[in-house]
């Protein structure tokens, strides 16, 4: 070999390895959670992101490695399964390998390789735990205390056990009929709230896994757990018959804690009548009203060895609530945010107002000392009547108490006068702004004396948003905080009066809720509800999960259409098919249902345009549109998942509903959907309905009945989703941003200028009905900002982001956008601001993803330069009045002339 090519080889290896070194493989995930441990799937998921310096980048390939060996998956050696090069740029990745085995870690690794065929380092390692994996692997009984379920008192339960060999891992699995509290020598174990998450239980219960390594010790050991009652024995009375449940049981267990001992021998501690039990301190508990807790009665040390554990006695074996136990995988609910009281008002002798400046769902934890038998009501609202004093009208409408034992939203706390107490509720949280305390004896209290805790299932923040329009920044807190402030293992519409899963709300704002947060491992557990409450005939209840109420009135495709709407909203935004793969035989059933029932393609099941301003548009029209959503999904998913037949067949399906729904509603020659209301026209637009050819005479209609109304909306919770979109997508985005930015009534900002932190759930402030203060169901707008404005969207050919849609308005009166979203391939940044001689747009691609950019206008530079001196950007068209892009990853800065 000639030697001075040597030098030439060495600098280019040495290039290419500098190349691969700024490439990096991170944030791993399995299931779509990080490192998770008691899995029960059999074949999970592998999420990765690629992180480059290098723009352009693009992954080719991956290898990805799973074994039981730690260090050799870090050098890429898998012992369980290697997949072999893969070409393909998408994720997830789903693992194809030999069966997995209950109880085992399985440590993973994952390259990749780009277009010029070098490889990446190997990923830093991560694993995922599986659980029991089969219903035979459980060795517990299920125990309870007694089976009258109208006991009061909460049920302790204990069992002490000795190690004597060295630990080396342990596990706790634990399956509840209700709710429960772990702890182990005296250590409360996990920081979730409100485990297991809410579902049918007489269908499925969820189990969960905690390492407790760390909190065994050699010799004696003691386990503890309290049992709340949840949904599961819901004493509470209301209109929703919770306490008329057809599964209702006082609250039971099963559990098997797992010891593996250095010498590779495996011991479980399992529940049986050896266990023993006796009633708490807790003597009263319901997820629907609140806690009373009597300090007197704590046995100091019950969950620690050595006890003396006097008048109790064994449990009780009892049967399994189901013959469904699976793992509970998701992102659990947490006391999020701490949120200090910001004023204290001393309201009469012995009462005092806390107001904790923003609207919440969650609970207070008091510390206070005071005389033993002091009893301590904390009264919880939303807001206060004219007079300055608590007002729970708002909230306590649809509760039925049967005497005033079990006052709505209102914990009640008896002091045991041995020094300083505290209480915080266990199994329970509330809506609240404000909180009344009073107590029936002399006591010296500061705001420190009470504090308060935002609740809710813990998904990460994956969107952010930030504008020259204050107003319009507060509505997105406000749309955000409730969102979160319903969402606790299943979306709800409001923490308060009813805690439901309404099924309208929660499609109403998934994108919402999908811009902001990943939430899939959420919505994948609702989608198990939805499979467990839909009947043999395909119909689904109107709230889920359920008690059987909701399958006579509010559902229907305008509702119920969740079944189709949520999978497929999260497969644009995860590129992940596993949710319709799963519910797709369900949404089919739900279809068939329709398509018997309404053989026209019409159809008037369902609520309609839910509190409306002012106009009310017919359900005919709204609920046929939704009728085709579910039938035009589903044959995208059939084609989708290999079932050309089906795709075809309800394509064919949609079309008929579509030429329905036109013939009944649509005046071609005026281009109007019935008599022109903005929920009709912008319905009939959003969804697809118009005609393409009709499609500018509709929208400029809807535009002018719009102007005609003032710029302010007239629509209810069907018309929020569509009117802002049906207005920008159809090239009025300008009269969308000023509707979007009123604040004066009726209008969102109309709230906020009133001093809203959360969204109501009627548009007037002193509305007779429908006036929780905490709803997110007009909460459409908040994802709007994301496309309408940042014009972040999901491209459906290449969905997960992989392919971004950027679509931006740059409306007159805003001088600045910014919206953030972090897809599965990194963070995308869409951000402009208006300059002396145009706007100057800014934006970021991920590594491994590209974007279609699309911009009204004719003169276009990046980075002051011409478009074509950039090689990562091409033309694909330029027309005179607008420019379409083809971007490849890495950042932009475009000046654009106006």
């Amino acid at each position: 070999m000639n030697k001075l090519f040597l030098p030439i080889l060495f600098l280019l290896g040495l290039l290419n390895f500098q190349s691969s070194a700024q490439i990096q493989v991170t944030n791993l995930k399995c299931e779509h959670l990080q490192n998770p441990i008691g899995i029960d799937e059999t074949h999970p998921r592998f999420i990765w992101q690629v992180q480059s310096e290098q723009p352009g980048y693009l992954q080719e390939a991956f290898q990805l490695v799973v074994g039981t060996e730690e260090a050799e998956v870090a050098s890429g050696d898998g012992n369980v399964w290697e997949s072999g090069t893969v070409h393909s740029s998408v994720i997830p990745a789903v693992y194809n390998g030999p069966k997995l085995q209950p109880f085992a870690r399985y440590f993973w690794s994952v390259r990749v390789q780009d277009e010029t065929g070098s490889w990446t380092d190997w990923s830093p390692v991560a694993f995922f735990e599986t659980g029991m994996i089969e219903q035979t692997n459980w060795k517990g009984k299920w125990i309870t205390d007694t089976h009258d379920y109208n006991v009061k008192p909460a049920p302790y339960f204990r069992k002490e056990f000795s190690t004597n060999k060295k630990i080396e891992s342990a596990r706790a699995y634990i399956a509840v009929a209700g709710l429960y509290e772990l702890s182990i020598n005296g250590q409360r174990i996990g920081d979730h709230r409100l485990d297991p998450t809410y579902t049918r239980f007489d269908r499925r219960n969820l189990y969960v896994t905690y390492d407790v390594t760390e909190n065994l010790q050699q010799g004696e050991n003691a386990v503890g757990v309290l049992l709340g009652n949840g949904w599961y024995n819901h004493q509470s009375t209301a209109v929703w018959f919770f306490d008329k449940a057809p599964w209702r049981a006082r609250p039971k267990f099963c559990m098997d804690l797992r010891i593996t001992y250095s010498d590779g021998s495996v011991e479980t501690i399992s529940t049986g009548q050896d266990w023993q039990t006796a009633l708490s301190p807790l003597i009263f508990n319901s997820i629907y009203t609140a806690e009373h807790y009597d300090a007197r009665l704590e046995q100091l040390g019950w969950d620690l060895p050595g006890f003396e554990a006097e008048g109790w006695r064994n449990a009780t074996n009892t049967g399994a609530p189901s013959k469904n136990i699976t793992a509970q995988v998701l992102h659990p609910v947490r006391n999020v945010t701490e949120i200090p009281a910001v004023e204290m008002k001393k309201q009469g002798e012995n009462k005092w107002l806390f107001d904790f400046g923003r609207n919440m769902a969650g609970v207070t934890r008091m510390k206070v000392s005071g005389p033993e038998g002091t009893t301590i009501r904390l009264k919880h609202v939303e807001r206060l009547d004219s007079a300055g004093r608590a007002d729970m009208s708002n909230i306590d409408v649809h509760y039925r108490p049967i005497d005033d034992s079990d006052p709505f939203q209102t914990d009640i706390f008896i002091l045991s006068g041995k020094g300083e107490d505290e209480f915080m509720p266990r199994f329970n949280y509330k809506g609240f702004q404000y909180v009344e305390v009073t107590a029936d004896q002399p006591l010296e209290l500061t705001k420190e004396n009470l504090t308060a805790y935002f609740m809710h299932s813990d998904v990460p923040p994956v969107g952010k948003i930030h504008s020259s329009n204050n107003t319009l920044n507060k509505i997105w807190e406000a749309a955000n905080a409730s969102y979160l402030s319903n969402l606790f293992g299943y979306p709800t519409d409001c923490p308060q009066r009813e805690k439901n899963g309404w099924t309208g709300d929660a499609h109403i704002a998934i994108e919402t809720g999908l811009y902001n947060y990943d939430g899939i491992t959420v919505y994948e557990k609702w989608l198990d509800d939805h499979r467990d409450e839909q009947q043999p005939n395909g119909v689904l209840p109107a709230i889920i999960p359920t008690d059987g109420w909701g399958y006579h009135w509010a559902n229907g495709p305008d509702w119920t259409s969740t079944i189709a709407i949520i999978p497929w909203n999260i497969y644009l935004f995860y590129g992940d098919t596993r949710i319709l793969e799963q519910n797709y035989d369900n949404i089919k059933r739900y279809v068939d249902y329709i398509d018997e029932n309404y053989p026209s393609g019409i159809t008037d099941w369902g609520l309609g345009d839910w509190v409306p301003v002012k106009s009310v548009s017919p359900k005919e029209l709204t609920s046929s549109a939704y009728y085709f959503v579910d039938a035009t999904i589903l044959s995208k998913a059939a084609k989708l998942l290999g079932k050309p037949a089906d795709a075809a067949k309800y394509a064919t399906l949609a079309n008929k509903i579509k030429t329905a729904v036109n013939e009944k509603f649509l005046n071609r020659e005026a281009g109007m959907y019935g008599s022109g209301l903005q929920t009709e026209l912008s319905v009939a637009l959003h969804w697809g309905l118009v005609p393409d050819e009709l499609r500018g005479k509709v929208a400029k209609n809807l535009a002018e009945r719009v102007i005609e109304d003032d710029k302010h909306i007239d629509v209810g919770l069907l018309g929020t989703k569509t009117i802002l979109n049906a207005l920008s997508e159809n090239g009025y985005h300008e009269l969308a941003y000023e509707v979007a930015a009123q604040e004066t009534f009726p209008s969102w900002g109309w709230w906020i200028v009133n001093g809203a932190t959360t969204f109501f759930e009627n548009w007037p402030l002193d509305a007779e009905s429908d006036i929780s203060m905490n709803h997110i169901m007009f909460g459409e707008i908040n994802a709007w900002y994301y496309k309408a404005l940042g014009g972040i969207f999901p491209d459906e050919e290449q969905p997960g982001f992989k392919n971004i849609i950027l679509k931006p308005n740059f409306v007159p009166d805003l001088e600045q956008f910014e919206a953030k979203h972090k897809s599965p391939y990194g963070e995308i940044v869409s951000s402009w601001e208006k300059q002396r001689r145009g706007v100057e747009y800014n934006v970021e691609i991920p590594a491994n993803s590209t974007a279609t950019l699309t911009l009204k206008t004719n003169d276009l530079r990046e980075n002051n330069q011409k478009l074509s001196e950039n090689q990562n950007i091409e033309v694909i068209q330029n027309d005179g009045k607008q420019i379409i892009l083809q971007l490849a990853s890495g950042s932009y800065s475009f000046q654009i002339k106006q």
